[in-house]
């Protein structure tokens, strides 16, 4: 277990919705010091009954706003589908409970601005669910871009797919919930461009290949000041992929599963540089367990909301750029009441 940020009463989460994630995060979050699990909301109080009694959550809640009014949950964990998230997110604010969103935060860079200005009018803290930021392999491989040892960055490369596990009603199929591959599985890829960089991209350009009126597979192309570029692919048409690659001048940085370590294998990413050699190493963590514990602790969460906002906007781009079928310029919404990203 991770340890707790302090010695007072643990932080009391609801959940927000029951889908396949929601299982996951909620055994990660009764496996962090100082968080319990208190309730959990569905839309029926049959749905949300079998899962409290599945997870040995104490009260099932049917309705987000009946949970969201109850005075023994200090933090929500929201895993509705994208396009409920900057609904219940606000709401979730004004109520005054931390927020810990499942990505994409939202399904425009407009909604992700309310969310944050909302965040900051009622004094909340907020993160989206992107564990793997929170990894220290992932300051790990960073330090490595920005501290010299791959020599100039040129360009930055990621693949992110699987490859359809979808059940009836599946929301990632449904344009109307935000669905589709580049909302979700681009929210890595983009981010992760951005990330490295430490800026955003100038200009993006995407190539979606589209199925029920969502993209099932997203080919894009980011260009950076300085002759940065990067370049992705996500999809729900190939196989599980979760790799990239930083390529400089004097070497490159590999890893084959950023966005979640392969199950029961070492933790770790390589070191190739100009002559062949091959550095690996190995860094062990458990991210989901870190990312609560940066939400609930007293540590600035700038630097994540940020990238949060600047990964929404770029997805936007993409979106239009896809539309157009065209480059397409990025702009950026600054807003002085709430985090906004930097050129």
């Amino acid at each position: 277990m991770t340890a707790s940020p302090t010695d007072s009463a643990p932080t009391r989460f609801g959940v927000m919705g029951t889908g396949r994630i929601t299982r996951r995060l909620v055994a990660d979050l009764q496996s962090t010091d100082a968080v319990s699990v208190t309730a959990i909301a569905s839309r029926s109080q049959e749905r949300a009954d079998w899962f409290a009694s599945q997870y040995g959550i104490p009260a099932a809640v049917e309705g987000y706003q009946a949970l969201l009014d109850r005075d023994d949950i200090d933090a929500v964990y929201l895993s509705l589908p994208p396009a409920l998230h900057a609904h219940w997110c606000v709401r979730a604010a004004e109520a005054g409970k931390q927020i810990l969103c499942e990505k994409p935060l939202a399904t425009s860079a407009d909604q992700a601005h309310q969310i944050a200005q909302a965040c900051q009018r009622y004094g909340v803290r907020w993160l989206d669910a992107t564990g793997w930021l929170h990894h220290r392999r992932t300051a790990e491989m960073r330090a490595l871009a920005s501290g010299g040892r791959l020599g100039r960055l040129g360009h930055i490369t990621a693949a992110v797919s699987f490859y359809r596990p979808f059940q009836s009603g599946e929301h990632r199929l449904d344009p109307a919930l935000g669905g589709g591959c580049l909302l979700d599985l681009g929210w890595y890829t983009a981010g992760l461009a951005c990330y490295i960089a430490g800026r955003s991209p100038n200009r993006v350009f995407a190539d979606c290949i589209e199925e029920n009126g969502v993209p099932l597979r997203t080919n894009a192309m980011l260009w950076f000041d300085d002759d940065l570029t990067a370049s992705f692919s996500c999809g729900y048409d190939t196989a599980t992929r979760k790799w990239f690659e930083v390529a400089g001048s004097d070497a490159s940085v590999i890893c084959d599963d950023f966005t979640r370590p392969w199950a029961e294998r070492p933790t770790r990413f390589w070191v190739h540089d100009a002559s062949g050699e091959v550095q690996s190493h190995e860094t062990s963590d458990r991210q989901e367990q870190r990312m609560i514990q940066a939400l609930i602790g007293q540590q600035p969460l700038d630097e994540f909301n940020q990238l949060a906002l600047q990964t929404q906007t770029v997805l936007d781009a993409l979106a239009e750029s896809a539309r157009r079928k065209q480059p397409v310029v990025v702009e950026f919404d600054v807003r002085p009441d709430a985090p906004s990203p930097s050129r």
